[in-house]
């Protein structure tokens, strides 16, 4: 969520107290449709303030164009944005993306993997083809490697990693 705040803060005019909403969108990739319709969920609720809408995109359910330009978060499983980065015919929704959050990043070692390794790397020679910068974020609890998912990633160890050991939760855990 704190990602998804840093990018609305950079579009947010101070002098009308608004967001340029048509300005960026957020991909959220989760890896079963049961998490995206409950991400779904919980992004309307926390970001309805904002006037932001999340909306599903998945092999069961479609958004019409309308309803991609409204949503300002798209949550979709690595199957279908891989088909959807894979077209190269409608890009005006695709070049706005300045977030991708990729949940459970430690599938890159399943068998799924090779959707997601697509996925970031078309992401990232966008980035390099139009000279425009989207943030990767990868989510996981369970990352041994993080170190190796982050240098195919091309995170800068030293200023953009992030790695929250047990030291970062309320509660003692035992493992």
């Amino acid at each position: 969520m704190l990602a998804i705040l840093n990018e609305m803060s950079k579009h947010f005019h101070p002098d009308t107290k608004t967001i340029d909403l048509a300005l960026f969108k957020v991909v959220y990739i989760a890896p079963m449709k049961a998490l995206v319709q409950e991400m779904v969920g919980s992004f309307s609720k926390r970001l309805k303030p904002y006037d932001m809408e999340a909306g599903e995109l998945t092999g069961d359910s479609q958004l019409t164009k309308q309803q991609i330009t409204q949503a300002s978060i798209i949550v979709t499983t690595p199957e279908k944005w891989g088909v959807i980065t894979r077209k190269q015919t409608d890009t005006s929704y695709t070049n706005l993306v300045r977030l991708l959050i990729i949940d459970e990043i430690h599938l890159l070692h399943d068998e799924r993997g090779p959707v997601l390794e697509a996925i970031i790397a078309r992401t990232i020679r966008r980035m390099e083809q139009m000279s425009e910068y989207v943030r990767l974020v990868g989510l996981s609890a369970t990352l041994p490697n993080y170190q190796d998912a982050a240098a195919f990633l091309r995170v800068d160890p030293a200023k953009e990693l992030f790695y929250f050991d047990a030291s970062y939760r309320s509660c003692g855990l035992q493992q």
